[in-house]
């Protein structure tokens, strides 16, 4: 018997209603019971009878809809990247105490950033100066100077505005965490700004989820949504367009008919909740999951079929060329994502191990070649959203953890680096052509402008319209600092 069959007293509805309640009454029942119990556990149980969930609108007028979050594992060296530093050349291999500049490490300095020590990251010394790795020039009608291992995304200086005075505080990979949360790793666990996005916004596409994931992820930074709830963590996207979807297709080879019955049949015994469970929003979540699930599996590989692009386009990524092509090719589908309403994705350059960026020896290899890897492909995503207008309302973040010492770690390597380091930012009423913050003449720490991390969260938060103290969820108070402060000088009036 199926369950349009089921006789009831209930009238319409009732084979609905009466099957849930059988249902109920079962170990099926008790196992979603208890499913429930804990998601809305994972919520913190709001007491505040005042208190009511985002409707998915904006606090204020938006100037964005879409964020693309750039994050290179490891800590990008800022001196041999956004922030050239001639100085290192001129005091090449001194010690840094033998230089004008010997202050840069006095506790007054340290202190700024809300630490205490003197040594560099990690508990070392730093202090024999590292000369640059790369040469320099200036780029753009903006003259901004920018080292020779950005050629292509320095094309698009006049796009961007780059912030060259930001800190932090964790200096060794939890640093990732605290980039993507604001949050220290042994705090606890707290949801990443792409979580909180998603948190407080409505869909833009019915058929694609609205927060993606692209690249690995280390095991201390795997989650997003943490006490918001697991679904408000990124869904992972593998951009491989001969199997784009690998989690989400099914084991065995079912007709699309035979499928669409399938689901059909699922959500009517899920819509079956009223008697049980009546306008349970937790449970209604969990339906819409299951059925945005079945339709990604079309949206997906549609999405991600290259073959709908010009050859122009394609060299644009640098999809033709094996050192570009995988970078290019999620560059790629982070514009076809976009064009198509997601609101927020990650994408992570370099994981695994502590990232592939950590040049603590072999800077100059290392860095040539994941700037080789990225620049290109990040230049034409640039490229490509501004000509089809995209632009103006994607904001697009490059991103890393810290920054590298000044000095030198061993022969040829530098360390992490927390006390001033480099994050730029282009399109979705994000000024152009601007340089805001400075570090010092080595580089060592950020003294004017400075910024934390939760900064950059409070720029891209107010772009998208929304206010972070109006999310906040009761019996989870955020810290000030958490809510960070918009960066007011970079965005167009």
């Amino acid at each position: 018997m199926t369950s349009s069959q089921y006789v009831s007293p209930f009238g319409k509805n009732g084979p609905r209603r009466a099957f849930l309640s059988d249902l109920g009454m079962g170990f099926t029942g008790l196992a979603l019971g208890a499913m429930l119990a804990g998601e809305r556990k994972s919520l913190g149980s709001p007491s505040d009878a005042l208190w009511s969930p985002p409707d998915g609108k904006p606090h204020f007028a938006p100037k964005a809809k879409s964020v693309i979050w750039l994050f290179m594992n490891g800590g990008v060296s800022h001196m041999e990247s956004f922030d050239p530093k001639p100085m290192l050349n001129q005091f090449a291999d001194k010690s840094i105490s033998e230089t004008p500049f010997a202050d840069v490490q006095s506790p007054e300095k340290l202190k700024l950033a809300r630490v205490t020590v003197i040594n560099d990251a990690n508990g070392q010394q730093r202090n024999k100066i590292y000369p640059l790795q790369v040469g320099f020039k200036k780029y753009g009608e903006s003259g901004i100077e920018l080292s020779d291992w950005v050629p292509h995304i320095g094309s698009c200086a006049d796009d961007i505005a780059f912030v060259r005075s930001m800190w932090t505080t964790d200096d060794n990979h939890g640093a990732q965490t605290q980039f993507h949360s604001g949050r220290h790793m042994l705090d606890g666990e707290f949801p990443t700004l792409g979580a909180w996005v998603h948190y407080g916004l409505g869909t833009l596409n019915e058929n694609l989820p609205q927060f993606l994931s692209m690249g690995t992820r280390e095991y201390w930074n795997a989650r997003d949504g943490h006490y918001l709830g697991p679904a408000h963590d990124a869904i992972p996207i593998r951009v491989d367009p001969s199997n784009p979807l690998e989690y989400g297709a099914s084991h065995r080879k079912i007709v699309g008919e035979s499928q669409r019955l399938g689901f059909d049949l699922v959500r009517e015994l899920n819509q079956l909740r009223a008697v049980e469970y009546p306008d349970d929003p937790v449970l209604e979540a969990r339906i819409r999951s299951y059925e945005l699930a079945f339709r990604m599996q079309a949206s997906i590989p549609e999405t991600l079929r290259f073959t709908d692009e010009t050859e122009s386009t394609l060299n644009m990524y640098g999809i033709d060329a094996p050192e570009t092509k995988e970078f290019g090719m999620q560059m790629l589908a982070c514009r076809r994502f976009v064009e198509r309403g997601v609101r927020f994705i990650q994408v992570q350059h370099g994981g695994g191990g502590a990232g592939a960026w950590d040049a603590h020896g072999g800077l100059k290899s290392n860095h040539t070649k994941n700037f080789q890897a990225v620049d290109k492909p990040i230049a034409g995503l640039l490229k490509d959203l501004k000509q089809r207008g995209l632009l103006e309302s994607t904001i697009v973040v490059f991103a890393t953890e810290f920054g590298r010492t000044p000095g030198t770690q061993g022969s040829d390597g530098r360390d992490h680096h927390i006390y001033g380091f480099s994050v730029w930012m282009a399109g979705g009423g994000i000024r152009g052509g601007v340089v805001h913050g400075a570090t010092d003449e080595l580089g060592f720490h950020a003294v004017e402008d400075r910024h934390y991390v939760t900064d950059i969260h409070a720029t891209i938060l107010k772009q998208l319209g929304l206010d972070s103290r109006k999310l906040e969820i009761p019996g989870r108070k955020r810290l000030d600092i958490d809510h960070g402060v918009p960066i007011d000088a970079i965005i167009a009036s």
